[in-house]
């Protein structure tokens, strides 16, 4: 039991599998990223999505977060195919039905510029008769693969996927491939999470 907890915010490039162990030589790991001993990611994010990915070596929390009856938010900012219509934005608002699961209801809004983020590496593939657009999406839950599913399932293909916060933690000051310490403040907040019954 480590006597000392580590809390760390990493800003997980694209391509980058959400583990420290390399399941083929080409795959590119945490390991990559991240020296620190015994931390482990609390969740996972897509070796396609980029974004903020958290990190400890307190077992209890990684169990609290990971648990569904807690219900904490994930922002994320996702570019999809074409111009979402108010249509659209509604039925993701309400929820959506994604193979036998309905979602919950979301936080849901078109962007109205893109959002200052880092070129990605590979860049989307843009095809140039058709336009995208920015949509920021607030999930209480995190279902395999849920934010793609959900806009495929109202007819705008997720091209790019990037999460920005939980509940309060989000990537400020960092760069992509960086990580750092939380701050007592964030600290905090993850100490006042409510726990699971």
């Amino acid at each position: 039991m480590p006597t000392h907890y580590r809390y760390i915010i990493f800003y997980k490039p694209y391509g980058v599998l959400s583990q420290f162990t390399q399941e083929t030589p080409k795959h590119i790991t945490l390991k990559d990223y991240i020296d620190i001993p015994d931390v482990y990611p609390v969740g996972r994010l897509d070796w396609d999505s980029e974004g903020l990915l958290l990190l400890t070596n307190n077992g209890q929390l990684q169990h609290r977060l990971a648990n569904p009856k807690f219900g904490h938010q994930r922002t994320y900012w996702v570019q999809v195919e074409r111009i979402p219509d108010e249509d659209a934005i509604n039925k993701l608002q309400r929820g959506v039905t994604i193979q036998d699961y309905r979602t919950r209801p979301a936080q849901v809004r078109l962007l109205s510029e893109p959002p200052q983020l880092p070129e990605r590496d590979p860049p989307i593939r843009f095809r140039k008769n058709v336009p995208t657009a920015w949509v920021e999406m607030t999930l209480t839950e995190g279902k395999n693969r849920q934010v793609r599913r959900m806009t495929a399932a109202v007819g705008f293909p997720t091209l790019r996927l990037v999460r920005v916060s939980i509940g309060n933690l989000n990537l400020d000051g960092l760069q992509l491939g960086q990580w750092r310490d939380l701050t007592v403040s964030e600290l905090e907040f993850l100490r006042n999470l409510p726990k699971a019954n």
